[in-house]
């Protein structure tokens, strides 16, 4: 009699137990899918484009160097002095939001957390009815002028006469000018308290207005379709103790000197003051900084007024990390510079462009120190 055996079922194979070892449930396969979905909802989200504008520290130029491989400025017509020494550099901010420029979600939170950004609603960057062409067109028309005032400015500053065709092209709505003045009407002199002044060029119509007092009544003459037209207008305050006409002109500039300056891809009217000081450079014997990188914004008018500009916190620091080690601020923006200056650089306040030009010669005479600040 054989004896019975007792023979153990087969066990696992060793696929089986690699199967069993590492087996996923149904628990672990939910959360990976919703974890995936996640993932992938937030990337879409960071994607979406959102009505936010993100501005950030724009490159800056030395209005003494070349762009493009051609000089930022350049001058016929007279000697010139090209400065390998020092740079004066203006800057610049880049915009991102608007039409044709949407910026997502993602590029709002990278300038949250960026020190060289800043996040705003786009309404309070861009104006919501215009395109992005009419913008750009805008941006042209204001960096043109710019460059205009800025060499009327600069020239009248080293001696030269501008002469100038003053053409009204409306008067300031609620000013004494209204009623009196027509479009069209070419300025050709101006009686005040003081006598009567010819105006020949831009500063002539300036100087004659600084020294009449807000609220005079004054007597322009102008051409009007080709005869003499007297007309009488009582004067606005220009807030520096002098008056204004109360009409917005269009001048035509006869330049004595021809002045060019090609700089692409920039737009504005922030950098008038930094092309009226390179050209000042150029046209002067020796570097007015001296060997020192000096940076700075500012809008400028014909008659050499400094005026306010937006993003100049995010100028600053696109100064500094181009090597300035000081900042020419309009006094106008001042509110926006205290408590945000970089370390390591300077920040000298100018109204004027007379103010600029002798806060750059104290630079290079090693006086800057005594300069005033936006702080006092």
């Amino acid at each position: 009699m054989i004896p019975e055996t007792s023979v153990p079922p087969p066990g696992p194979s060793r696929w089986q137990q690699i199967r069993q070892r590492y087996r996923i449930g149904t628990r672990a396969i939910t959360m990976v899918g919703s974890g995936l979905a996640a993932f992938g909802l937030l990337v879409a989200m960071l994607l979406v484009p959102v009505p936010y504008a993100v501005e950030a520290s724009g490159p800056t130029f030395n209005t003494l160097g070349e762009v493009a491989e051609h000089p930022l400025i350049s001058v016929d017509g007279t000697e010139t002095y090209p400065n390998e020494e020092g740079e004066l550099r203006l800057t610049t901010v880049t915009s991102a939001g608007g039409p044709g420029f949407p910026v997502t979600a993602g590029s709002v939170l990278r300038g949250w957390l960026a020190e060289d950004m800043v996040v705003q609603p786009a309404e309070a960057v861009f104006a919501p009815d215009v395109t992005e062409e009419e913008r750009s067109q805008a941006a042209a028309r204001q960096m043109a002028s710019s460059q205009q005032n800025a060499t009327v400015s600069a020239l009248t500053a080293l001696g030269h006469d501008v002469p100038a065709v003053l053409t009204i092209v409306e008067p300031v709505s609620g000013s004494g000018a209204v009623g009196a003045v027509q479009r069209g009407d070419v300025i050709t002199d101006l009686r005040t308290a003081d006598g009567e002044q010819p105006i020949d060029t831009y500063q002539d119509l300036s100087d004659a207005l600084a020294a009449t007092a807000a609220g005079s009544t004054v007597t322009l003459t102008v051409d009007r379709d080709g005869a003499p037209a007297d007309l009488e207008i009582t004067t606005g305050d220009d807030g520096q103790g002098g008056a204004v006409l109360g009409v917005y002109l269009n001048a035509e500039f006869d330049y004595p000197i021809d002045v060019q300056i090609e700089i692409d891809n920039v737009g504005g009217p922030s950098a008038g003051t930094m092309f009226a000081l390179g050209i000042i450079d150029l046209l002067t014997p020796g570097p007015i900084a001296g060997p020192h990188v000096v940076a700075g914004t500012g809008t400028i008018t014909p008659d050499g007024q400094v005026g306010p500009i937006g993003g100049i916190r995010l100028k600053m620091l696109a100064a500094l990390r181009d090597g300035a080690e000081y900042f020419l601020a309009p006094v106008s923006n001042c509110d926006q510079v205290v408590g945000h200056v970089p370390e390591g650089l300077q920040v000298i306040r100018v109204a004027t462009l007379a103010e600029a030009e002798q806060a750059v010669q104290a630079i290079a005479d090693g006086s800057a120190a005594d300069l005033p600040s936006c702080a006092g």
